[in-house]
């Protein structure tokens, strides 16, 4: 008999489960995929460590969050700095004085803030009242140039509708750094696990039992038998048949590429913000752990629509579906000794930092004394 059945070896799942085990708790992991770690994990190839999920860079503005990592690992002190490739033009990323130099030709930040501001009164004017969608909520607040060649087409792909359809509040600022500075986040611990994030999963569930391969949901009820009680981390509204309708996600696809050569585009991360070019981001993985490999490996991140059989990544947070979300919570209250969290149980999402701030939270009401 186990004192938890763990539905989903994500950062949350492992995180509690690891938090249990230190307290004498007995855990069962089931994990529906081949390898553990969720959408955080990580495969040697090339010798190089790729992220076949999606680039998971860590930061954190906690210190308390940071030093709960490091138990697991050594950072790196990998920066994020991105670029974005607007039909085969390169700026920096984020929005600040290197992007605006070059897409205006100017020098100093009171020349930056003037054309902003400019272009933002310009687009007010033909505002009546508040921003009513994604697009005129962008254009009151950066102006048409930063608007049309960094956000739209981007936005477009991936949420796959028009600016004009999607509601104003996914943009609710638009950071701008009137200086020359390049690190994508504000956070002052950030980094990449040396070796990769798999082995954090292993140190984690190392006292567990696991279980790979194995659809919790294709097996509740014999799972539930053998276990006091379940942390559930899969999409909410699947755990209950979707029985009032399912939740709305966007989904991403990838494919992945071996090259024959030793530096494909000089950087980890690039943007593609044209509409045309069908993904939104191609990672170079070496350039994560500052790689010299003599081969290099990227991959390609294509959004697209969600259904049933497809990976949920982003839940669409508007408010017909936090309507139904809010149903869900109540019937997941009648589950007796069912806990549910993490980012599809909470239909939220969470950054790295915040799963772990989740995770412990939980571990703290679970075994208050």
């Amino acid at each position: 008999m186990f004192d938890y059945c763990i539905a989903g070896s994500g950062l949350f799942g492992s995180i509690f489960a690891y938090e249990a085990s230190k307290r004498g708790k007995k855990c069962l992991i089931v994990e529906k995929r081949d390898s553990i770690g969720g959408n955080c994990y990580t495969k040697t190839q090339e010798n190089i460590n790729v992220h076949l999920y999606g680039a998971h860079i860590f930061r954190t503005s906690s210190k308390a969050i940071w030093d709960y990592v490091r138990q697991f690992a050594d950072f790196n002190h990998f920066i994020n700095s991105p670029l974005a490739n607007y039909k085969g033009e390169i700026y920096n990323l984020p929005f600040n004085m290197n992007t605006f130099c070059k897409l205006w030709n100017i020098s100093t930040p009171k020349q930056a803030r003037d054309i902003i501001e400019s272009q933002r009164k310009s687009a007010l004017k033909n505002l009546k009242g508040e921003p009513k969608n994604l697009e005129e909520q962008a254009l009151s607040l950066v102006g048409s140039d930063v608007y049309e060649k960094f956000i739209k087409g981007y936005t477009q792909k991936q949420w796959g509708r028009e600016c004009k359809d999607l509601p104003a509040s996914i943009i609710r600022r638009i950071p701008v750094r009137l200086t020359y500075d390049n690190n994508y986040f504000n956070d002052p611990y950030q980094g990449i696990p040396k070796g990769g994030y798999t082995p954090i999963f292993q140190k984690l569930l190392s006292q567990c039992e696991v279980r790979l391969n194995t659809d919790f949901l294709a097996h509740q009820e014999e799972l539930k038998s053998q276990a006091k009680k379940v942390l559930f981390t899969g999409a909410i509204d699947s755990y209950f048949g979707y029985k009032l309708g399912a939740l709305e996600y966007r989904s991403l696809h990838f494919t992945h590429e071996t090259l024959e050569i030793p530096n494909y585009q000089g950087v980890a991360v690039v943007n593609f913000t044209d509409e045309q070019t069908p993904y939104t981001r191609i990672i170079e993985h070496k350039h994560f752990e500052f790689g010299t490999q003599e081969r290099t490996i990227i991959s390609k991140e294509y959004p697209q629509d969600w259904d049933k059989s497809k990976e949920p990544y982003y839940p669409i947070n508007d408010d017909k579906n936090q309507a139904l979300f809010a149903k869900y919570q109540e019937l997941a209250k009648s589950e007796a000794n069912v806990l549910f969290g993490g980012r599809l149980g909470e239909y939220k999402y969470y950054d790295m930092q915040d799963v772990i701030y989740a995770a412990l939270e939980l571990v703290k009401r679970e075994f208050a004394q």
